[in-house]
């Protein structure tokens, strides 16, 4: 299945998803990424002190924002680098809810994240009755962890492009990721 639609989905686009899509698009995969939240959310100089954005703005102008508000610290803690590399991938983060785009597999980064795909998925009128499946694969939101699951959601995307009969083969592909890779994934089919 090369001509595989893929998106992969966090919070706010900017760590996981967008480990994930760099990743993927470097191995030639058709892939996009999103968020989910109601805005973007980057750590802060404390925690209850998150930098929030709206998903219009770009990567470019959160990296100036935050250049010029603490360049020490944002360089020290990733922010910047991450900004870096979003910068180079896509102009700006995307919400999932607004996307008009079909794919044939959404992959999350994190449980309510899928609940929240899912639950797009449900209150949307169907149109075309395609099928998209739905997984999700826990990771960990933060740098070393990001690049981890990156590299996880390309071995299962792997497994997806060798296989011919995704609806048939699509169960033993899971069953066989889940013990190879130790982890529990989330799995349901929706439709357009």
């Amino acid at each position: 299945m090369n001509n595989l639609k893929i998106a992969v989905v966090c919070s706010s686009n900017q760590n996981r998803s967008m480990e994930a899509h760099g990743l993927l698009s470097k191995k030639g995969f058709n892939v996009k990424s999103f968020g989910t939240g109601t805005h973007v959310k980057l750590p802060g100089p404390a925690p209850d002190k998150p930098n929030v954005y709206d998903f219009q703005t770009t990567y470019e102008q959160m990296y100036k924002d935050l250049e010029d508000k603490d360049i020490n610290l944002y360089t020290q803690n990733g922010i910047l680098h991450m900004l870096d590399r979003n910068r180079r991938i896509k102009p700006r983060p995307e919400r999932f809810q607004s996307s008009k785009d079909k794919f044939d597999i959404v992959i999350t980064c994190e449980e309510r994240v899928y609940d929240q795909v899912v639950e797009d998925f449900e209150s949307r009128e169907q149109e075309t009755g395609q099928s998209v499946h739905v997984l999700n694969i826990d990771i960990q939101d933060n740098h070393e962890e990001a690049t981890l699951g990156a590299f996880q959601i390309l071995n299962f995307c792997s497994l997806i492009r060798e296989c011919t009969d995704l609806e048939n083969d699509i169960d033993e592909l899971l069953q066989d990721f889940e013990l190879k890779e130790n982890r529990d994934i989330l799995h349901t089919v929706c439709f357009y």
